[in-house]
C-alpha cells in the first residue's frame, strides 16, 4: 500500500498527509503573489511617425472659402452646378424619380449585387452607347461615380493589358492638363502614369500637333485616357475630323483608349452630340473601357453613381472580363450604393422623365454658355483688351482662362475670389450678382499682363 501512495502521492508517502493535485492546486492560489512592476513596457507609437499630408487641390480651396469672412466671397472652385441664384439644383426630372423612388412600397435598402443593378447598369450603358448598342459584348460594372470606374477600371488594365517590351507596369498616358485625381487613381492601380501634350498656354487651344505626336511617340500597345467631352479643365474638345485622325493613330499603334465621360448631357446640353467620340472609337472597332459618372450630368454628386465598362469582341469574353470586373470590386468595396443608381434607373426608363431629363440637360448647358459669354462680355465693357475669345470658344463647366498661378492668388488674397491656380474658372458659379464684381477683379490682375505663356 505504502508503495502504491509512493508513486501516486509521493508528498503523502513521506508525511503521511494525502497531497492531491487539486489540493496543490489550492495551496497555490493562496500564496502571496509577487507585487507586479508599476512600470508597463513601452508600446511601439508608429502614429506618431505619420507626417501631416497636403490638403486636396481643389477641396481644400472649397475648405478655404467656407471659412473665409469676406462678403465678397465668390466660389468658382468646385465643379459643381449652381442655378442663377447661386444655389445647388437639383433636376426636376431627378426629383420626380426619387419621389417615386420613396413612394414605392417595394423599394428597400438590401444590398445590391457585387456588379450592381443590372437593369441600371443596361439603360446607363444604353445612354453611352446608344439604344442600339449591342450589350451582349459590354461588360459593365455599377461603380462609385467616376473615381470609382477609373480605379476598377485601372486595377483591371494593370493586371491584365500586357506590358510594352522592357517595361515593368502598364503605361498609361494623360493629358496636359486633366482633371487632377487621374494621375493619384492610376498610380494607385499600378499604372506608369505618362503625360501627352493636350494644352497649346500660347494659343490657349487644343495642342493638336503636339497630342498626335506624343501619342506616335508612345510605346506600342499603351493606354491613353481620353475625355469623351468637355474636358476638365481645358474645355477644349478635338473637332469630329480630329477624333477620326487620333482614332486611326491609335489603331495603328496599336493602343488601348480608356474614356472618362463625365459630362454627357452636360457639355452641349445634347447627350446624343456628346456621346460622338466615344460612339466613333467603338464603331472604328476599339476594345474601350469607359468610366462613366452621373455626378454631374445627373446633379447626383453625392450619390456615387457611375459604371466601368469594357467593349469585348464576343460574349465569352464579355462574361470572363465580367467575372475579372467581380473580383476586383469584393475586396474593395463588395457592392455599390443603390439611391443614386435605382433614381437613374426611373429616369432612364421612362420616356416622359427621360424627355424632360434632356431638357434639364439643355437649361444648365444653356446657363453656362450664357455665363461664358457675358463673362467675355462684361471683361471687354470694364476695359480689358486681352482676346478673350478662346474661353468663348470652349465647351462645358469650365472656363481655362490662360491666367498665372501668381494672378490666381492674387484674385483669392485681394478680391476673395476663389479658384484653382491652374486659372480653371467654374462658370457655374457665376451670376447675374457676381459677374461684373468677377470681370473687374480679373481686369485688374491681369491688365497690362500676358494671359499666355
Amino acid at each position: 500500500m505504502n508503495a502504491i501512495l509512493a508513486l501516486l502521492f509521493p508528498i503523502a508517502a513521506t508525511t503521511g498527509h494525502l497531497f492531491s493535485p487539486l489540493t496543490s492546486f489550492a495551496m497555490a492560489s493562496e500564496t502571496t503573489l509577487p507585487a507586479s512592476s508599476s512600470k508597463k513596457p513601452k508600446l511601439s507609437n508608429y502614429l506618431s511617425t505619420i507626417p501631416q499630408g497636403p490638403p486636396d487641390a481643389i477641396l481644400g480651396i472649397a475648405e478655404a472659402f467656407k471659412t473665409c469672412t469676406d462678403t465678397r466671397k465668390v466660389n468658382v472652385c468646385v465643379g459643381a452646378y449652381r442655378d442663377s441664384t447661386g444655389k445647388p439644383w437639383i433636376l426636376p426630372s431627378v426629383r420626380k424619380a426619387e419621389e417615386r423612388l420613396l413612394s414605392d412600397a417595394a423599394f428597400n435598402k438590401e444590398y445590391a449585387p457585387i456588379a450592381g443593378d443590372p437593369t441600371y447598369v443596361n439603360l446607363a450603358l444604353q445612354f453611352a452607347y446608344g439604344k442600339d448598342a449591342n450589350l451582349s459584348n459590354i461588360a459593365g460594372v455599377q461603380s462609385l461615380s467616376g473615381t470609382g470606374a477609373c480605379r476598377i477600371g485601372g486595377h483591371f488594365l494593370s493586371k491584365f493589358v500586357p506590358k510594352p517590351a522592357g517595361l515593368t507596369k502598364v503605361p498609361i498616358y494623360i493629358p496636359t492638363p486633366t482633371w487632377g485625381n487621374h494621375i493619384a487613381i492610376f498610380q494607385e492601380a499600378g499604372m506608369d502614369v505618362r503625360r501627352y501634350r493636350y494644352y497649346n498656354s500660347k494659343t490657349n487651344r487644343l495642342d493638336y500637333d503636339g497630342l498626335m505626336e506624343d501619342l506616335n511617340n508612345a510605346p506600342e500597345g499603351s493606354v491613353i485616357l481620353l475625355h469623351a467631352c468637355a474636358h476638365n479643365p481645358t474645355g477644349c474638345d478635338p473637332t469630329h475630323e480630329q477624333w477620326h485622325s487620333i482614332s486611326e493613330l491609335i489603331h495603328s499603334k496599336s493602343h488601348h483608349v480608356f474614356f472618362d465621360s463625365a459630362y454627357q448631357g452636360f457639355a452641349s446640353g445634347d447627350a446624343e452630340a456628346d456621346a460622338f467620340a466615344l460612339r466613333y472609337f467603338v464603331e472604328q472597332g476599339h476594345n474601350i473601357v469607359l468610366a462613366q459618372s452621373f455626378a454631374k450630368n445627373f446633379g447626383l454628386y453625392g450619390e456615387r453613381t457611375g459604371t466601368l465598362s469594357v467593349v469585348c469582341s464576343t460574349p465569352e469574353e464579355r462574361e470572363a472580363v465580367l467575372s475579372q470586373l467581380k473580383l476586383i470590386i469584393r475586396p474593395m468595396y463588395s457592392s455599390p450604393p443603390v439611391h443614386g443608381a435605382s433614381i437613374v434607373k426611373i429616369v432612364l426608363s421612362d420616356d416622359e422623365l427621360t424627355s424632360e431629363y434632356y431638357n434639364n440637360c439643355e437649361e444648365m448647358a444653356h446657363r453656362i454658355r450664357a455665363m461664358r459669354e457675358k463673362l467675355v462680355e462684361v471683361l471687354k465693357e470694364v476695359g480689358s483688351t486681352h482676346d478673350w475669345s478662346h474661353v468663348t470658344e470652349q465647351i462645358g463647366m469650365f472656363a481655362f482662362t490662360g491666367m498665372s498661378s501668381d494672378m490666381c492668388d492674387q484674385l483669392t488674397s485681394e478680391y476673395a475670389i476663389y479658384l484653382t491656380r491652374d486659372g480653371r474658372i467654374s462658370l457655374a458659379g457665376l451670376n447675374d450678382g457676381n459677374i461684373e464684381y468677377v470681370a473687374k477683379a480679373i481686369h485688374a490682375v491681369t491688365d497690362g499682363k500676358s494671359i499666355t505663356s
